[in-house]
């Protein structure tokens, strides 16, 4: 998905680079968006400037034959599948275009959202079909589902989340500072960039940032949790296990937390084995206490605190960029920069979203790259779209070939692979009896 000039436009599967969020945009840049130039190209130009002229004109055509075509008026009605949740499949011939789209009765008292992982857990890929099937029984019966968060698609930590994830009131993947969505304490939805506090407290009182469930950087600190599976896959440091002091011993910490625990063991080599009530504390060789790590029987404390505080939230999930804001489409406004994750923001393709309003939620899928079908939706005609739908707020989420949405019982849309990607997460809507 990064990379870059334009994409043919023929159904199957192109190459892609090492990220889940392939055929759309990324938000790890977020605080760039907007600036109107790159910086100066230092490399000697050529002695004439009418090849590089004819290039922008082009791309500026492009720009502009997309945004000629409004985005379609929203559909009007909607096939019930079960009490308090509707379905349609809309086609428009402006594109042409092939939106799913699910609405939700937010005042329905049996229907939620929670959030699902590859194989349940933080790491690994799975298709939405499989994850929906692999919610347990407690969490109710799955009745609708949309792919989530971009992702890591390669390496031992493949499925990596790039931003938050919370599943039942668990953390599986940290904030990164980007756009996420979640359900706040007295059951109102949110949606902005949450930004990772998450300490560890050392014996000597010293503190340092930590990731969560995720690949190892040079001079990181990187906590595995039962979640990541078992073994941390990481090399290159000390790594020190960990008994925490909790309630239940769930697989992962709570958003807002602050958890004591106990050093068990420090071992000089990585992939450490992560055992049943057991977390692993990953050290970069680069890392200030990678050569004198705390002593077996010494205590640490890991916080688990965020911007903003999200104590007590059950489920949240990663996108991005905002489409809607306040009931008004937002224009993206990517950098000019040489990489398919910006300019992607500007090409149609296969596209998800989250979007609601007092009234409802709504889960939209846009096909795309099939030109008899569906060419698929630039952010902006999607944002268009979400607004025209009577959204006050809504959010991109992965796109592309991971562009999927499930309901009563099977796939509904046209993945441009011809078949589902395994992806990371997904957000499912679920029915259970009132609480």
């Amino acid at each position: 998905m990064r990379a870059t000039g334009p994409r043919p436009r023929f159904q199957h599967r192109v190459a892609r680079p090492a990220l889940g969020q392939a055929e759309t945009c990324t938000t790890n840049e977020r605080s760039s968006w907007g600036r109107s130039a790159a910086a100066p190209d230092s490399r000697p130009q050529p002695r004439t400037r009418s090849i590089p002229a004819l290039q922008v004109l082009l791309l500026a055509c492009a720009v502009l034959a997309a945004g000629c075509h409004r985005a379609p008026e929203p559909p009007t009605a909607f096939t019930e599948q079960v009490p308090g949740l509707g379905y349609t499949n809309q086609h428009a011939a402006g594109g042409p275009w092939s939106l799913h789209v699910i609405r939700v009765d937010r005042g329905h008292p049996e229907l939620r959202f929670t959030t699902a992982h590859a194989h349940n857990g933080a790491l690994g890929l799975d298709t939405l079909s499989r994850q929906v099937a692999a919610i347990p029984a407690t969490a109710g019966i799955p009745v609708a589902a949309i792919n989530g968060d971009f992702y890591q698609r390669e390496r031992a930590h493949a499925g990596d989340p790039r931003g938050l994830q919370i599943a039942a009131g668990e953390l599986l993947s940290a904030p990164q500072d980007r756009i996420a969505f979640w359900i706040s304490t007295n059951a109102v939805p949110r949606t902005g960039p949450v930004a990772s506090r998450f300490r560890v407290t050392w014996p000597d009182g010293s503190e340092s940032p930590f990731g969560l469930n995720e690949e190892q950087r040079s001079n990181a600190v990187v906590l595995f949790t039962t979640a990541a599976g078992t073994s941390t896959h990481a090399t290159g440091g000390p790594e020190i296990l960990l008994e925490p002091e909790l309630e239940g011993v769930p697989a992962a910490p709570a958003p807002g937390a602050r958890i004591r625990a106990r050093v068990r063991e420090v071992r000089t080599e990585g992939n450490s084995p992560i055992a049943p009530g057991t977390w692993v504390l990953s050290l970069a060789p680069r890392t200030s206490h990678a050569q004198t790590p705390p002593a077996p029987g010494s205590n640490l404390t890991l916080s688990f605190e965020s911007d903003p505080d999200l104590t007590g939230v059950r489920t949240g999930i990663g996108g991005g960029p905002i489409l809607v804001r306040e009931g008004r489409a937002q224009r993206i406004h990517p950098p000019s920069k040489d990489a398919y994750e910006f300019s992607s923001m500007l090409e149609r393709h296969p596209r998800s979203a989250l979007g609601w309003n007092p009234q409802y939620f709504f889960l939209v899928e846009v096909d795309g790259r099939q030109p008899g079908l569906s060419v698929g939706m630039t952010l902006d005609e999607l944002a268009d779209y979400m607004a025209g739908l009577g959204c006050t707020d809504a959010l991109n989420l992965d796109g592309g070939g991971s562009a999927t949405l499930w309901a009563a019982g099977r796939i509904r849309n046209s993945p441009c692979d011809g078949r589902e990607r395994p992806i990371a997460n997904s957000l499912v809507v679920v029915r259970a009896p009132a609480p």
